[in-house]
């Protein structure tokens, strides 16, 4: 069996979008379900658009999520270049190939041509198309003598298109099989001559896609949706070449919020979203990326991962190396799929959930002793830390959660004090409660010894309880009452509880 070679192949014009993200990372774990090598190749052939600074930005956003390549730029094996600027003389020597068998041809219209051409289609309300029906009326090689042909070549000015049909050519449509979409057919007296080789002499994405990944020896070819129109080209070449084509598989859209329309870069900025892996700097501008926003790589990863795919049972929180056991093509779904930024959250909550008590111990413990040292009993940071761990979004809010469920807010002990039932009897047994406390007992009877004389008084169990956090906190609602007392020093607890009884007895509390 041939070895399952895939790749990632962006184009370095700007940053990495989680669209490219997500193709990225479907490659990496179908190859290496496959026990196969997983490849990323820089395809700069625009030199125009090429932007160094984005091809930093996707090397970090793919060593950020642990999607590392076999073979790249940076480490590359026997398949090299990596580069596409890098590989010039294996393109010319192929298109050279195509021009020999008369599948490509030299055209020398002028942009001003084209352009024209294109207008007096528009008026007559139809489409500009350059093809096999109107290629001779053009100045191409297959249309002029071979005097006025030379020279034009002469001169260097000029692209080399791939004819798309010919009335020579046997059949006039082609049966293409894709592993998302399955069959489908393509006239080809629809399709243009795309342009092979552009007039700054290098080769458009078109054939040095099919080239390197023959030379690659890429077994499957998964890629965005938007290539689907490119995928006739394609086969063609692959044709033209007399070479064996990969499988390929065209993924579904990433959806805007609304669900209407592909999520597009600008997005981010209108619907205020994260839409890169790790930030992005331009104009002085920076968008925010997930990295820096606080989310964990493994909740990114498993977002990322539903967004087009599920594993055919109620299963939705992964790990990397559970999507590599159980990712399959055949459970990619064909329509697009809508970006939920909330649920992009409540990932994050979940894999939060999976950390171990341990590492967020050694990571927060000198932090929590050096700012609540006064309040928390040290030997209690592993209690509290297991409470806040489910009440966050980001583990950075970890801290700031812990200082809102410990704090004593006064002002908030006045206003809600007029929303709690406070008999006498209750604040009789608050006293009792404090007093109870000074003896030092454990949490358990503590909360024992409070339920049953809630019960004995028929107090009702919500009002005793509203007027215990009320005395503590200064709130009527928040964590588990008796896991904030656990974690908090028994004497800050009995300081509160004789601060609090005090403005409920002051009857001018309120002045």
């Amino acid at each position: 069996m041939l070895e399952k070679r895939l790749r990632f192949a962006p184009s370095p014009t700007g940053p990495l979008h989680i669209g490219g993200l997500r193709t990225a990372l479907y490659n990496y774990v179908i190859s290496k379900n496959q026990k196969g090598k997983f490849i990323l190749r820089i395809e700069d052939t625009d030199l125009n658009r090429f932007d160094k600074k984005a091809e930093k930005h996707i090397n970090d956003s793919l060593e950020w999520c642990g999607i590392i390549p076999d073979e790249s730029p940076k480490n590359p094996g026997k398949f090299g270049p990596y580069r596409q600027s890098e590989r010039k003389s294996i393109y010319n020597k192929h298109i050279k190939k195509l021009i020999e068998n008369g599948k490509a041809y030299f055209a020398f219209d002028s942009t001003e041509a084209l352009d024209q051409a294109r207008k007096e289609k528009e008026k007559k309300g139809e489409t500009f198309i350059y093809n096999w029906e109107n290629r001779e009326k053009f100045q191409n090689s297959l249309s002029l003598d071979e005097g006025t042909y030379r020279k034009f070549l002469e001169e260097k000015n000029y692209v080399i298109r791939f004819k798309s049909y010919d009335k020579s050519f046997n059949n006039d449509s082609i049966l293409i099989e894709d592993q998302i979409r399955g069959k489908i057919k393509v006239d080809l007296k629809l399709l243009d001559d795309k342009i092979l080789f552009k007039n700054d002499s290098m080769p458009t994405y078109h054939l040095a896609n099919v080239i390197d990944d023959h030379l690659m020896k890429i077994s499957d070819v998964v890629r965005g949706e938007e290539w689907l129109p490119s995928l006739a080209l394609h086969w063609q070449l692959y044709e033209s070449f007399g070479w064996n084509k990969p499988n390929f598989a065209h993924l579904p859209l990433i959806l805007k919020p609304t669900g209407k329309g592909k999520l597009s870069k600008r997005d981010g900025q209108k619907f205020g979203i994260p839409v890169y892996p790790i930030s992005w700097s331009d104009n002085d501008i920076t968008f925010e990326g997930f990295k820096e926003i606080g989310f964990e790589k493994e909740a990114f990863i498993n977002f990322i991962s539903m967004i087009g795919w599920n594993p055919g049972n109620e299963k939705e929180i992964f790990e990397l190396d559970e999507l590599i056991n159980q990712f399959t093509i055949e459970r990619i779904i064909k329509s697009g799929a809508k970006y939920d930024y909330e649920k992009a959250k409540w990932f994050n909550i979940e894999h939060i959930k999976k950390i171990s008590d341990k590492i967020l111990i050694v990571e927060l413990q000198d932090e929590i002793k050096e700012r609540f040292e006064d309040i928390i009993d040290s030997k209690k940071i592993k209690n509290i830390i297991e409470i806040v761990r489910d009440r966050v979004i980001f583990r950075r809010d970890i801290i700031n959660e812990i200082k809102i469920i410990i704090e004593y807010n006064l002002l908030e002990l006045k206003e809600n004090i007029s929303k709690i039932n406070l008999s006498k009897d209750l604040i009789e047994l608050l006293v009792l409660f404090k007093n109870e406390i000074k003896k030092n007992k454990s949490t358990q009877i503590l909360k024992n010894f409070y339920t049953n004389k809630l019960s004995q008084k028929e107090i009702k169990i919500g009002d005793g309880m509203k007027a215990l956090r009320l005395c503590i906190s200064g709130k009527v609602s928040g964590a588990d009452l008796f896991s904030q007392i656990n974690f908090i020093k028994n004497e800050i607890l009995i300081q509160r509880i004789n601060n609090s009884l005090k403005t409920i007895n002051d009857k001018n509390w309120n002045s």
